[in-house]
């Protein structure tokens, strides 16, 4: 099952659903059951993380002006408020790396069977209309518009994400908007955030998981990770101009039905 057709699919299911508030998780879960890849092949467990460095790297090229910017590398000032820095990255992402530090062994014991799974896909659904339903009114329409307690805000409900199913987006989108902000300042601060947060999850799966790689699996990693960056790149561009126009629930809609095709498929 290592075939350059089972690169390019598991690539493109990953690029789309990375950023998206689809939750990445039970995509994989869904489209390694359909293919037939058994939970053991540990060389497809590794390739997964792999080509998320790919989407990683889509999400850099997006917001490459806003991190240069951060780390005062650039010139260009913010459109409005006083401007994000670090630490508003700071505040969104220590809460959850270090919750998922210290329950990392309960988590991959209990909530990555596919009941767990579908449960966060169905609730992680009702997050993001009671996000639409329920948010107060816009004080940050740009994220250089996002106070330190906004941040913060959004930060503890990306805490949520650790549970496979929710989607780390979808819970921080929903977060953000709850929070008083909108949905593209959401959307971008969700982006950003997921970029350290990612390197950070993915860079210590990666070196746990080093010895089940060899040279002859080069192709087929590489093809996963140019599909995973492109797909994401075009995914990342695509939502923020959606998000703009268009309600979150659309996607809550998306996620009930992809839960119904995860229990056709996976637990029945």
């Amino acid at each position: 099952m290592h075939d350059w057709w089972v690169a390019v699919i598991i690539g493109i299911v990953e690029g789309l659903t990375e950023f998206l508030p689809v939750s990445s998780t039970g995509h994989m879960i869904l489209t390694s059951t359909l293919l037939g890849i058994p939970d053991t092949d540990e060389l497809i467990k590794t390739f997964e993380i792999v080509i998320q460095l790919g989407a990683i790297l889509a999400g850099v090229v997006v917001y490459w002006k806003r991190i240069l910017r951060l780390f005062g590398l650039s010139k260009e000032k913010p459109k409005a408020g006083k401007g994000m820095n670090l630490l508003h990255i700071m505040l969104a992402i220590v809460p959850t790396l270090a919750i998922a530090y210290l329950t990392k062994g309960f988590i991959k014991a209990h909530l990555f069977s596919p009941s767990t799974v579908l449960i966060g896909l169905i609730l992680g659904g009702v997050l993001l209309i009671v996000g639409e339903k329920f948010q107060p009114e816009v004080t940050a329409h740009d994220v250089d518009e996002l106070t330190y307690q906004q941040a913060f805000f959004i930060g503890l409900w990306q805490i949520i994400s650790i549970w496979p199913g929710f989607s780390r987006s979808g819970s921080t989108i929903a977060g953000g908007m709850l929070a008083g902000a909108s949905r593209k300042a959401a959307a971008d601060f969700t982006f950003i955030i997921a970029i350290p947060v990612m390197v950070a999850a993915t860079g210590y799966e990666l070196l746990k998981n080093l010895d089940t790689f060899s040279s002859g699996d080069v192709g087929f990693f590489a093809i996963g990770f140019i599909v995973s960056f492109v797909v994401a790149l075009l995914a990342v561009v695509t939502f923020i101009k959606f998000v703009q126009k268009f309600s979150m629930s659309y996607f809550a809609y998306y996620r009930f039905a992809a839960a119904a095709l995860f229990w056709i498929f996976v637990l029945r």
